[in-house]
């Protein structure tokens, strides 16, 4: 029981850590457009990364693993957006 204890903590932490790590840069995405410094690649799997989590959180009944991934998916995807608009579309 205290194993399992620990492990949701040790999740919860990530959880937060992952989203307040991902949030900012999505953020001053959205607010400046400015999406020269990114690597398309980099977000694109991330992105994937986050999908697969997503499933595999749903799949052991983890909510902290499926709720982290599905906001940091979001905000992936987002930025994914922008920076196909601001290098492809827009120039």
């Amino acid at each position: 029981m205290e194993t399992q204890l620990w492990a949701n903590v040790i999740g919860y932490a990530a959880c937060i850590c992952m989203i307040f790590g991902y949030l900012p840069q999505a953020w001053h995405t959205i607010k400046t457009r400015e999406t020269d410094a990114i690597a398309l690649p980099t977000f694109l799997l991330m992105g994937l990364g986050s999908i697969f989590f997503i499933i595999q959180g749903v799949m052991l009944d983890n909510v902290p693993l499926w709720f982290t991934n599905t906001v940091t998916a979001v905000a992936s995807a987002i930025v994914f957006g922008i920076k196909i608009y601001n290098d492809y579309i827009k120039k």
